[in-house]
């Protein structure tokens, strides 16, 4: 970045994202970073690079608009730009709602709402996949309606993968019921799931998907930036290699290498120029054996809960949307596209090394990430130098204990 120019960052949220991205502003500024969330977690207690506001119900209207109302008049006479960010889909929805009326006083990289609306739902994207030619695993939309007339037949071979059509409605359903994503095996299991989710009073739409074979090895995660003018500037992929087991843990990734496929890069840029989007997407995907496609799971209208991994790897993340917005030097400059050696590359974790170890399976990346932890290239978002303190510390090794127990119990 050329010439020094201050500007105040606010991000909302409370978990392990927001403190990946509080991490990489603090490296630019060296304050504290202001913070609203709804509640205080682990991955945002006892710092020292935050500067945390919990307002109880923030995450939903009308508290949110509210909040956001009084936090605005705050700088409404401000010298610096004020940049807006949220670090969950609940966040970013209620950015793109508000969008207009917060633009007046905030930088808010975002989409508008009627964009969000037509990729947030996974229903809706996979119509906007198959416009683009986007590969994505087969697909049937289950409907309340469906299930309470009998209708909910299954036309995949087992296994198969059920999950919420739109992720904001179902961060609201709160029955022991509730996983990320399941993964059933038959017929009475597939009928007793969706029976129970809709028992249970949920009412937004499920997907169900074609199973796409293999562990973690076929997965990919990408992250992208796209500046203002809708250009996308910087695409970072990264090789999975861990996956939380627990059932609302499944798809948040434990362990990332840095990868690159170039036909990933342009099939990605070319969508997200020509759907004219702003900000971060982080693309979930997984190699299918059966065709030999990379399938699109999903798109984040936001970086990834693991996206931390592109700011370890040299490319940080706050960085870019400071110099689209503050700088104003992204317009001239080339699109950024990770290809980073094997030997210099660093892995991402958010578990010991020993359940690495221990759970992640014997491949070639595997070996390659086993270099880079004997050579030290590796960290975490949670433990940061610069925000040392026992308190931290205690709270990393209790994540730890945590993890050891829940592969224990449904680890393979």
């Amino acid at each position: 970045m050329t010439q020094k120019q201050d500007f105040i960052p606010v991000l909302l949220g409370g978990d392990l994202n927001l403190y990946g991205m509080a991490r990489s502003f603090y490296d630019i500024t060296n304050k504290p970073v202001r913070t609203i969330a709804s509640a205080s977690i682990a991955p945002t207690k006892h710092t020292k690079i935050l500067a945390i506001e919990v307002v109880p119900s923030f995450d939903t209207d009308p508290t949110f608009i509210e909040t956001m109302r009084e936090v605005a008049k705050e700088y409404k006479d401000s010298d610096v730009p004020v940049i807006l960010m949220g670090m969950g889909d609940w966040y970013t929805e209620l950015i793109s709602k508000h969008l207009e009326e917060l633009s007046e006083t905030f930088v808010c990289p975002y989409i508008n709402k009627e964009l969000e609306k037509q990729l947030v739902n996974k229903q809706d994207f996979y119509d906007i996949c198959e416009k683009y030619d986007l590969p994505y695993p087969k697909t049937k939309i289950i409907t309340r309606r469906m299930v309470e007339n009998s209708e909910a037949t299954q036309p995949f071979d087992f296994p198969i993968a059920l999950k919420p059509a739109n992720s904001v409605s179902w961060n609201d359903f709160t029955d022991p019921i509730k996983e990320k994503v399941y993964i059933i095996d038959n017929m009475t299991e597939y009928n007793r799931v969706i029976h129970g989710i809709y028992g249970a009073g949920y009412k937004d739409n499920l997907i169900l998907q074609e199973f796409v074979e293999g562990n973690e090895s076929p997965m990919r995660v990408l992250n992208c930036y796209v500046d203002k003018n809708h250009q996308v500037k910087m695409m970072c992929l990264g090789h999975p290699l861990l996956e939380d087991p627990t059932p609302l843990g499944i798809g948040n990734y434990l362990a990332i290498m840095p990868d690159y496929n170039e036909a990933i890069y342009k099939q990605v840029k070319d969508f997200l120029e020509d759907i004219k989007y702003t900000g971060f997407a982080n693309f979930d995907l997984k190699y299918d054996i059966k065709d030999n496609t990379f399938k699109f799971f999903e798109i984040n209208l936001r970086q990834g809960r693991s996206s931390f991994f592109v700011t370890l790897n040299g490319l940080n993340l706050a960085e870019w949307v400071v110099r689209d917005y503050i700088y104003d030097d992204l317009k001239d400059s080339d699109t950024v596209y990770a290809n980073i050696p094997d030997d210099k590359g660093k892995l991402w974790l958010n578990v010991p090394i020993d359940i690495f170890d221990k759970y992640v399976p014997e491949t070639q990346y595997k070996d390659i990430a086993r270099e880079m932890i004997a050579d030290k290239r590796y960290g975490y978002t949670f433990y940061y130098d610069g925000d040392r303190s026992l308190g931290r510390y205690l709270l990393l090794q209790r994540m730890f204990r945590y993890y050891r127990k829940a592969f224990k119990k449904y680890g393979k």
